[in-house]
This record gives structure tokens, sequence and C-alpha cells, in this order.
């Protein structure tokens, strides 16, 4: 039952962006009063951060009723892969202009390609695959800021790697030891020279990190970092588990409040792969995130047409920075990562299980946090 109603969430909130780019129509559908000087990226934002989300899903083979649903939704994606980097499409997608928001949504898109390569990259045409190497390589016009847009280059250059495609190592390197000298410790990274208390590092920081290190592990020191990247991630998901009260809110605190619960991006990236730590047990991460999506997805969160609207809770764009537009709200559907486990993982299968603030605040006793290094 927990399993069905996160999956109508998550394609309740994709569908409206998946059905309009497949038919050619999401540059007219996508709704632009809000922030309407960001609609030449919204776009493709939208669908980047969507993708991302649900890629892990698409790559499950789902027999019965969910298996027809998601070859269903696998169809479609390919068709809006082709309409977003055709350039003779109504769809195509800005991966050129401005001063460099196209860097930051072509490496949301990428990812999502990362997280299911044999569904959305080698399952393609050989047409539609050159269209959107080229369309990444367009990309490298934009010098990124010294922050996690650093990541945005390397994910770029990770994935163009991965499906053999040649690639420019000098972003993965500067991003790689930039990162490197950021920790700042107990699984925490700066993003640039100085720390801020947000969620970047469940945005951005390690569910990059996770998924670029590996396709350069072949170096003994990006194999390295890999390892220490994996235990730090774990503390990581940790500190996520227990930022979630009882009722399913959490602290809203930093910038890009308005990603909704893709705040837990990280958490739902280390139950998918794997990295929950020891006392952290998969039931009560689903458990944690269900009560999330109950209070950040609710039925006021998106417009008559289906769309997401600004807000933590309900409609909040006063909460929206000016470099959100309605795309950017899309990274929500981070949380929906662990839809990749089939249902007999421990993840579905096992128990309700209270989490952290839920057991602290009926009075269990439980040992103290620990941070690490």
């Amino acid at each position: 039952m927990t399993r069905k109603l996160w999956l109508d969430t998550m394609l309740r909130t994709a569908d409206p962006v998946l059905t309009a780019l497949a038919n050619g129509h999401l540059h007219r559908c996508l709704p632009m009063a809000f922030h309407p000087d960001r609609a030449e990226f919204a776009h493709l934002e939208a669908f980047g951060r969507t993708l991302a989300g649900i890629a892990p899903w698409l790559r499950l083979r789902p027999d019965g009723e969910e298996g027809e649903l998601r070859d269903k939704y696998l169809d479609l994606v390919r068709v809006c892969m082709d309409m977003a980097t055709d350039p003779s499409s109504p769809d195509y997608m800005n991966f050129t202009t401005g001063y460099g928001q196209a860097l930051v949504d072509a490496a949301f898109l990428a990812h999502g390609i990362m997280r299911a390569p044999e569904e959305l990259y080698f399952g393609l045409d050989e047409r539609v695959r050159r269209n959107i190497v080229a369309a990444l390589r367009a990309t490298r016009r934009f010098t990124p800021y010294r922050s996690n847009w650093l990541l945005f280059s390397a994910m770029i250059e990770a994935l163009l790697k991965l499906v053999g495609e040649d690639h420019i190592i000098s972003p993965v390197e500067d991003a790689l030891t930039s990162f490197t000298g950021w920790y700042v410790g107990d699984s925490l990274y700066s993003d640039g020279d100085m720390f801020h208390l947000d969620f970047y590092n469940s945005f951005v920081i390690h569910p990059m990190l996770l998924d670029i290190l590996p396709v350069f592990s072949e170096e003994p020191r990006w194999s390295e970092l890999l390892e220490k990247e994996r235990a730090r991630a774990s503390r990581a998901a940790a500190i996520l588990e227990r930022l979630i009260a009882p009722d399913g809110s959490w602290p809203v605190v930093g910038r890009s409040v308005t990603y909704r619960c893709g705040a837990f991006q990280l958490l739902a990236q280390a139950a998918l792969q794997g990295l929950l730590p020891d006392g952290v047990s998969p039931a009560q991460v689903r458990c944690a995130l269900t009560a999330a999506i109950g209070r950040s997805l609710t039925a006021d969160s998106y417009d008559s047409d289906g769309f997401l609207l600004p807000g933590v809770a309900g409609v909040q764009p006063s909460l929206a920075e000016g470099y959100i537009s309605v795309g950017s709200l899309y990274l929500a559907e981070t949380v929906f990562l662990p839809l990749g486990l089939p249902g007999s993982h421990p993840f579905w299968s096992s128990p309700d299980t209270p989490w952290t603030q839920k057991r602290l605040w009926s009075s269990e006793d439980l040992p103290a946090d620990r941070a690490t290094d």
C-alpha cells in the first residue's frame, strides 16, 4: 500500500511534465506566471529533475500492473528525450544561452541518464543518442562557479565517459579536488570556501559525488575518495533521517527550500544504494520519508493542471529565491529514488518501524548520536 502511494505521488507529479513534453507542448503548457524571467530555463529544469527522480524506477523491471505502468512511462520518457534534444523539436531545450543555468539543468538530465543508462541512453535510437551528446557537450561553453556548480560540469563529463563518448577530465579533476578540500567534518562539505547551513549536501553534493566517483574509480586516488565518500554519505543520511520530526516536518533552513521533500534526496539514495548506516533500518527510512512526502506533496501543492507550485507545505511563493523557476521545483521527485528497489526488498517488505524522532519523542531511551571524522 505504501509503495503504491509513493508510485502514485511520483507519477502524479511527473505526468504533466512528461505528457506535455512527449506531445511537443511543454513550452506552451508549463506555467510561467511564477518568476517569468526564468522562463528560458524552466523546461529543462522540469524535465531533468523529473528524470533524476524517476530513473531508478524506469531501470527496474517489476511484474504485473506496475511493470505495465513502468513500460508505459519508459516509452513516454524516450519520446521526451527526443523532443528535448532534437533542434527541430518545438520543445528543444536550452543548453546554450544564459549565464550558465543551462549547465545546471543539463547536469540533472545527465544524472537521470546515469541512473538508468541502459534504458535512457543505450536503448535509444542512434539519432537521439547523437542529439543528447551534442546537447551535453554544448554546455562546455559555461565556466561553473566555484561551488556545487563544479559538480555539474563533472557530472556531464562522467556521463559522457560512462556511455563511451569522448570526455574532458579537467572539470572532473577540478570538482573532486575542490570538494576534497571543502570537507568540513561529520559528513558535511562546504559549498565553496564558506560553509552554509542548507540542504545542498543532499540536493547536489553527496548524490553527485556518489555517482561521479565510480565512473573514475580506476584512478587510485578517486577510488580512495569513493570509499571515504560512501562512509560520509552514510553518516549524512543518518543526520537527515534524524531531522524528520514525528509529524513528518523538518527544519526549513537555507536556500532552495521550495524543492520540498527533495531535501531528502541523499537519504533516498542511501536507501537505494545500500548505504544506510547500522541503526537506521530501511523500514524506518521508508516510514520517515512517507511522512515527509505526506507533509510536503499535498493536494494544494499543484495547480489546476497538475504542475507543482512553489512552497514547502502548500503554496508559499515568498520562500522561493529569484533563481527558482517552476521547473526548479521538480527536484522534489528525487525523494522517490527507492522505487528503484523491488517490492521484495526490506525497504518495502519490512513492517512499519518508527523513525528516530518519533521514537525519541515517545520517550524511548536511544543511544546518543555520535559525529564522525
